[in-house]
């Protein structure tokens, strides 16, 4: 499979399923500016040798149906072409993939954890991930990752008409773990996506969401949750891509920042092409500063090629804890530090409540009382 151009936007100029396609990395491009590249292990520009091993169990509803397939199966790859280097090397380099299909006007009764382990982080890893939701179906899905690893994987969601796919996609590995994803929604007409991120653990962890829409009145809501510690680089890059009418999309990401060089990047790009008449978009970012030392990098864009819209804004901001928030619970007998937990957890805990999984809701809200315990 050949070489995409794209040339419309300069966002993602191109898509191929070649590695020869993308040149390697240099770090003062854009995509990569903010992208210490000396810390992936060889991810990017073809030196990681896939000897690794990263374990994927699945815990499926039982109306869904999860199948372990070769290369050559035409459901993989089909509703996402790679964009990057690192996506194009991962696409080419995974042995098997593991599909996940909700049948057509299936209601799945149980939530379906997917579980990816990794080894040990001195040996790169690579795989594929495609989770299909035929027409008028609904599903959630969790993606729980864990131990040590280098990883570089591709997650597509086809979302077929009418259906609903709720994603949950936890990254807490080890502490010394290198994970890079691309992470793409493919919604038909009137479908629906709904994305959680949640990134804590790794030494450097690069997730790129994406959305296209392929008929009129998609809706897409991605959110995000992400706490950083000293040394820790997370980075998570969105695009979503406008190119039918009267769709709509939603970004909310939040993240906490403490220790010296803890380093949080997000990047939000819209485009709403000349044909996405009535498309409804907003997008924020905020971060919570704890610490000296940090340093977060928040660029939303918007490039907009019609004027026929319903709304299309985005938002961002990055500062301290607030003085007078702290004083008024210290007034009222709280000590200091648990004053501040309160009002970490307040911030976060807004995206955090939407998760609907239970027991991942309380897991996500220990994780990050223990970051704060710190």
């Amino acid at each position: 499979m050949g070489l995409e151009v794209k040339p419309v936007s300069t966002l993602s100029e191109k898509a191929s399923y070649d590695v020869a396609d993308f040149e390697v990395p240099k770090g003062r491009e854009e995509e990569w500016r903010f992208t210490p590249l000396r810390r992936l292990r060889g991810l990017h520009d073809g030196s990681a040798v896939a000897d690794g091993k990263v374990l994927v169990e699945v815990d499926a509803a039982p109306e869904l149906q999860v199948e372990t397939v070769g290369r050559d199966d035409a459901r993989v790859g089909s509703g996402y072409t790679p964009t990057d280097r690192v996506s194009a090397q991962a696409y080419s380099s995974f042995a098997q993939a593991t599909v996940i299909t909700v049948p057509r006007e299936a209601v799945a009764s149980a939530p379906t954890f997917v579980r990816l382990r990794g080894e040990d982080a001195a040996h790169a890893a690579f795989g594929h991930l495609t989770i299909i939701a035929e027409p008028f179906s609904q599903a959630t899905v969790v993606l729980d990752h864990s131990g040590s690893a280098t990883y570089a994987d591709n997650v597509e969601f086809i979302v077929g008409d009418q259906a609903k796919l709720t994603v949950i996609s936890v990254q807490d590995w080890a502490r010394d773990s290198v994970h890079l994803t691309h992470q793409h929604a493919h919604l038909a007409k009137d479908a629906t996506f709904i994305g959680y991120n949640i990134t804590l653990g790794g030494d450097l962890v690069r997730i790129r969401p994406s959305v296209s829409y392929h008929g009129q009145g998609g809706n897409a809501e991605l959110y995000g949750v992400y706490f950083a510690d000293a040394g820790q680089h997370l980075e998570h890059r969105l695009l979503a891509d406008h190119s039918f009418a009267n769709c709509r999309s939603r970004v909310d990401y939040r993240g906490a920042l403490q220790g010296d060089a803890a380093h949080a990047v997000w990047i939000g790009d819209v485009v709403i092409r000349v044909e996405a008449e009535g498309t409804d978009t907003y997008e924020l970012n905020r971060n919570l500063v704890l610490s000296d030392g940090t340093r977060v990098d928040s660029v939303p864009n918007l490039e907009i090629l019609t004027g026929e819209i319903a709304g299309a804004g985005h938002a961002s901001a990055s500062g301290r804890l607030d003085d007078q928030q702290l004083f008024y619970l210290q007034a009222r007998g709280i000590p200091y530090d648990t004053a501040r937990r309160m009002i970490v957890r307040g911030f976060l805990g807004q995206l955090i409540a939407g998760i609907e999984v239970d027991e991942l809701r309380e897991k996500v809200e220990a994780a990050i009382d223990a970051e704060l315990a710190r």
